[in-house]
């Protein structure tokens, strides 16, 4: 597959994420009042669908592993806030069988290479357990909301959830300059700008 193509899904996919945090950011800002609209969980599953399929076309198992941890996260934040219902139960029965339709297929055509993702000669090993690492991180403050949301029985964004993007946000954005991708590195740049604003908003909200 052609390079335009492969980086012209990554950057759908990153537009699609900073979507969801400009809306989140400017409802946010309008209610003086850190918000988690249903769209932003929407969004999200749109924009994770892309971007596991961008890793692959990359050979990138950093981002794919990112991906898989979030993906049935944000399904189930769709579930607490009581919009997967109205999803045809088709699309809903794809969604959830996407990521081991995928595994099948590339297994069953011989294009799955584990050994190619984990020894990709563009990416050292260090780097790729940086990137690995800095996935984790990032992904970990969706296990802590959907932790936090489970408790409460509503789909919000609480404070540790900014830290813990803004964190894996700075690592992944070293990881994206090492490895020169340009989807990384404008997608966490400007993720990192609203997660400090989002940071401002809870402080004077509970200051």
């Amino acid at each position: 597959m052609q390079n335009w193509i492969i980086y012209a899904i990554g950057f759908l996919a990153q537009i699609l994420f900073s979507s969801r945090l400009l809306l989140q950011w400017i409802l946010s800002e309008k209610s003086k009042t850190v918000l988690t609209p249903r769209l932003f969980w929407q969004l999200s599953l749109l924009a994770s669908f892309l971007l596991f399929i961008y890793g692959y076309l990359r050979h990138d198992f950093a981002i794919m592993l990112g991906q898989t941890l979030t993906y049935f996260i944000y399904i189930r934040n769709i579930q607490i806030q009581g919009a997967w219902h109205k999803f045809p139960k088709a699309f809903r029965t794809f969604l959830w069988l996407f990521p081991f339709l995928i595994v099948i297929y590339y297994y069953n055509n011989n294009k799955l290479d584990i050994q190619n993702l984990l020894q990709n000669e563009n990416i050292p090993l260090w780097l790729l357990i940086m990137g690995s690492v800095a996935q984790v991180i990032f992904t970990f403050r969706f296990i802590y909301q959907w932790i936090y949301s489970e408790r409460k029985k509503e789909s919000s964004l609480p404070a540790g959830f900014w830290i813990l993007s803004l964190i894996g946000a700075i690592l992944i954005l070293a990881y994206a300059i090492l490895r020169k991708d340009p989807v990384l590195m404008t997608g966490h740049l400007f993720g990192s700008i609203i997660y400090i604003r989002n940071l401002m908003i809870l402080n004077k909200q509970h200051g």
